[in-house]
């Protein structure tokens, strides 16, 4: 049976050995999960979305994630777009309004509007004649950007696809004209992946809040403030965790 080297930081190896966790069995299942998910990705990807639901192959995806891909592939259709661009998926975000992807773009001083503008900017002053007789389908960009976000999941451990993890697909994703507007504003990865990362942490202090009885004034301000102060102490130790791995490395 082939055999793959799985890097741990030392922290988390010494753990994994006190705890006697099946390191071998865990990996396995993830990444059976990481295949079938990205599978998924690419079956969609290949055939043609604008059926009746765009979306039915991802049923790992939360509903919210798959209004915003339904959402992309009516914007596609609506501009009679040869493909479904990453910018479309973008735009099927911000439509959508309600998911922790845009929070998390106001935590680090993005306007969810100013993206949207930018976005303007890149649309075609008039709907195009559309893309024939061939059939509407994601472009590469776009689904190299699900598939990031699906590994960006499995990544974080989480058996879901968020709204959160698809703005890291995009992101990601060099190519894609959604990863050019959003790193031109300053959504760089690295900075990205660590604010939803206490967007998450946030939602669960929001929980412990309202169990507690507190009512924030509004839920888009409590968790913008709940991102902040969960922020800070994470940068903190994700930095001197780099800072060891740096000195490991050298």
């Amino acid at each position: 049976m082939p055999k793959i080297n799985v890097y741990l930081p030392d922290e988390l190896a010494e753990a994994v050995k006190e705890a006697g966790v099946p390191v071998s069995a865990i990996c396995q299942r993830a990444l059976e999960q990481a295949v079938r998910r990205v599978t998924a990705i690419r079956e969609t990807a290949l055939s043609a979305p604008d059926l009746d639901d765009p979306t039915a192959r991802l049923t790992h995806f939360t509903d919210r994630t798959r209004t915003v891909v339904k959402l992309a592939v009516e914007q596609a259709r609506t501009e009679g777009a040869a493909e479904v661009g990453t910018e479309h998926l973008l735009s099927g975000m911000l439509a959508e309004g309600g998911n922790l992807a845009l929070h998390v773009l106001r935590a680090m001083e993005i306007d969810p509007e100013q993206v949207r503008r930018e976005l303007d900017r890149l649309a075609p002053a008039e709907p195009a004649a559309g893309p024939g007789g061939s059939p509407l389908r994601f472009g590469g960009s776009a689904a190299g950007a699900l598939e990031l976000a699906v590994t960006d999941a499995t990544g974080m451990g989480h058996n879901y696809v968020g709204c959160e993890h698809l703005l890291l697909g995009l992101i990601g994703e060099p190519d894609g004209a959604a990863g050019q507007v959003l790193r031109g504003l300053g959504a760089e990865p690295r900075l990205t992946r660590r604010t939803v990362t206490a967007a998450l942490a946030g939602y669960v202090h929001l929980r412990a809040q309202g169990q507690a009885g507190a009512a924030p004034a509004t839920p888009a301000a409590a968790l913008s403030a709940a991102i902040r102060q969960e922020l800070q102490p994470l940068l903190q130790r994700l930095e001197r965790l780099e800072k060891r791995l740096g000195d490991d490395e050298g």
